[in-house]
């Protein structure tokens, strides 16, 4: 290529560390030049709502589609957990780098139950709030939104008691914060995937030399498991696979009914529907 290899990334600091660590796998593996393109995207702008009621994941893709789509970037680099389960058949995401820590820390109190009767909580996403209320119905948990360093600040400055936030993303811009907790993540959490036009053919074994295998079956079994077990952004959903074997957990929105179980991704979307009450299928769809 006689010019620098163009990714296009959010703009956030927790992107750009992503997008980063995506460029220096691709010029130690090839020796290429490479150009990161800032993009803003809806969910980069829109901070006033919890993105579930205005789309879900697709806020955080769809500029990223377009400029691969009018030629201004060559790869877009994604937070797989921010990447709706069914995408454009004229995109393919090839690669994956090595996941990282796939846990939430909670930020704010040593533990859980450390936490006083009532605090309050900040999350915007549908499984931490269930899984919270699963343990801890007293919480009182609240939206929250911006990037990592405006939830931090909001709980220094008292406005919220405690947060939740993926690990990943902490260690990626070198934070030393929180406690690790035991609870089953977001589907995809702590994996970084590399998207082209399915038409590249040229930029396929570029991206090949770069590809974790290990990570790219845990990540596509968790996926596999939510496209069979449907639902939507509003939908309580945790999932972590070793290999092609998922540990999952649908949960209702108050945490009050919680299915868990481990198999195959398909399989296993089939029996936690079927154990679950009608109101939590109804959140699926079912």
């Amino acid at each position: 290529m006689d010019r620098p290899l163009r990714i296009g990334t959010r703009g956030s600091p927790l992107a750009l560390a992503q997008a980063r660590l995506v460029a220096a796998a691709l010029t130690a593996a090839h020796g290429c030049d490479v150009e990161l393109v800032p993009i803003t995207t809806s969910g980069d702008r829109i901070q006033d709502r919890p993105l579930a009621e205005l789309g879900g994941k697709a806020l955080w893709t769809k500029e990223l589609d377009r400029a691969l789509i009018e030629g201004r970037t060559d790869l877009s680099v994604h937070s797989m957990k921010d990447v709706e389960t069914i995408r454009p058949l004229s995109l393919h995401i090839p690669a994956m780098i090595e996941r990282a820590d796939p846990r939430d820390r909670l930020i704010g109190a040593q533990s859980l139950e450390a936490l006083p009767k009532g605090a309050r909580v900040g999350t915007s996403s549908p499984r931490r709030k269930a899984q919270l209320l699963s343990l801890r119905p007293d919480l009182a948990v609240a939206p929250i939104r911006g990037n990592v360093q405006t939830r931090l600040a909001k709980i220094d400055s008292g406005e919220y008691d405690a947060t939740l936030l993926a690990a990943a993303g902490l260690d990626r811009l070198g934070i030393d914060a929180g406690v690790a907790l035991d609870l089953l993540p977001a589907p995809a959490q702590g994996a970084i995937g590399v998207e082209m036009l399915a038409a590249r053919d040229d930029l396929a074994a570029l991206l090949a030399a770069i590809d974790h295998r290990p990570t790219r079956e845990a990540v596509e079994a968790e996926r596999a498991f939510l496209a069979a077990l449907g639902g939507d952004c509003h939908s309580a959903v945790a999932a972590l696979a070793r290999g092609r074997t998922v540990t999952a957990q649908i949960l209702s929105s108050d945490g009050c009914e919680a299915r868990r179980g481990e198999g195959g991704a398909e399989q296993l979307a089939h029996d936690l529907l079927a154990q679950a009450s009608p109101a939590l299928r109804a959140m699926f769809g079912k």
